[in-house]
């Protein structure tokens, strides 16, 4: 009975190797086409010669895209037969000293780069942004604010809610969540990513893993409300538990660590998602995922739930129960899905762009929303946004 038991799970893992890599595989080109709009520099690349460290950190996302799209088989130079237009405007490219991006300009930057298209052609104005596509990976995407609370109070860019927005932050019934955006993993350097890969055959000898903050002293002095309390709860709950490997410290090890390792923990922290997701599942280690109603990468096509964990944040001061009661099989069929190669591509940007890479599952998930609809485009003289809505200070020029 265990072996045909065991039988059942390797055929269901198999089931959902073979779906999740058939959509992942979809290939977007002839299903799409995308214009890409000539701004000036300011918007852009002069952002990232002033700061060269916008190509590394989580948010680069927007500057990858754009990259990628100038050079993609999907971009056509004919507006008028482009299916979506797509901005490159950089929101995430103003730093601080410690390589932090200030979101405070933001808004007034996305403002001013959709003043400028919609004075320069006609297409915006036709549907006010409903045909075009935005990049905002900030941590509560197009709220434009890195605390949950400043960014719930100031919601989405009124000019960007007809449009659809790409963006990393993910949660259900969320202000900052409108509906009909992708949800995409945020940038992790592949090729640094890339030289740090262990023999396949190395054990998995550490059994959770998790390195990062647990209390943020400098932004919560009081404690509880970063992370919603989750990771103080993992640390107070199991800083001398044998079983888990977790520590502020960040080694020179750390990729090769989470190789080595079964469960790595991937809490929320001041938004629901981090990098410790992808870096997960490019490593092959399970991801054990604490950040209540989280919207996943590319979840239409990534099987989460069957590569994954998913332990309420309430639920943290039973998390060793509850990982020690995973039955082996279980933990063996999440390996074995991790390690398709589809799965780990579409959470990468990398360059050049590769075939399923999230790039492609970005055109993917545009190229799933069409036709548009045809309330999609207004009547002549109709207005639905209102330029003027907004805090005072969004409203300045830029």
């Amino acid at each position: 009975m265990a072996f045909e038991c065991l039988f059942e799970s390797i055929e269901l893992g198999l089931w959902y190797y073979r779906s999740a890599g058939d959509v992942l595989e979809d290939d977007p080109v002839g299903r799409l086409k995308v214009y890409v709009y000539e701004l000036p520099t300011k918007y852009n690349k002069k952002m990232v010669a002033k700061d060269s460290r916008c190509l590394s950190h989580m948010f680069a996302a927007e500057i990858f895209m754009h990259r990628f799209l100038l050079s993609s088989a999907i971009r056509t130079l004919n507006p008028e037969e482009a299916d979506w237009f797509y901005t490159p405007v950089y929101t995430t490219c103003d730093l601080t000293p410690w390589g932090h991006p200030l979101p405070f300009k933001s808004p007034r930057i996305m403002r001013s780069a959709i003043q400028f298209i919609s004075k320069r052609w006609p297409y915006w104005n036709r549907t006010e942004g409903a045909d075009h596509f935005f990049v905002v990976p900030h941590d509560f995407g197009a709220c434009f604010h890195y605390q949950e609370e400043k960014a719930i109070e100031r919601g989405v860019l009124p000019l960007l809610r007809r449009a659809t927005l790409v963006q990393t932050f993910g949660q259900k019934d969320h202000v900052c969540l409108k509906e009909g955006s992708i949800t995409i993993p945020p940038y992790a350097p592949p090729q640094k990513m890339k030289t740090h890969l262990v023999p396949p055959e190395t054990p998995r000898s550490i059994f959770v893993y998790f390195r990062g903050l647990f209390y943020d002293t400098a932004n919560d002095p009081e404690g509880g409300y970063y992370a919603r309390g989750a990771r103080a709860s993992v640390w107070e709950n199991f800083k001398n538990n044998p079983l888990f490997d977790i520590s502020t410290d960040h080694p020179p090890t750390y990729y090769e660590d989470m190789q080595r390792a079964v469960f790595c923990l991937c809490p929320l922290g001041w938004a629901p998602w981090s990098p410790r997701l992808v870096e997960a599942v490019v490593f092959g280690c399970i991801p054990v995922i604490i950040a209540d109603d989280i919207v996943l990468p590319f979840a239409d096509a990534i099987p989460w739930e069957e590569i994954g964990v998913f332990v309420a944040e309430d639920d943290v001061p039973k998390l060793d129960t509850i990982l020690t009661s995973i039955p082996m099989e279980v933990i063996l069929r999440k390996q074995r899905l991790l390690a398709n190669p589809s799965m780990k591509q579409a959470m990468l940007f990398p360059q050049p762009a590769q075939p399923g890479d999230a790039f492609h599952q970005i055109l993917n998930g545009l190229a799933r929303k069409l036709p548009h609809s045809k309330d999609v485009f207004l009547k002549p003289g109709q207005k639905v946004l209102n330029w003027t809505e907004g805090p005072r200070g969004d409203l300045k020029p830029w």
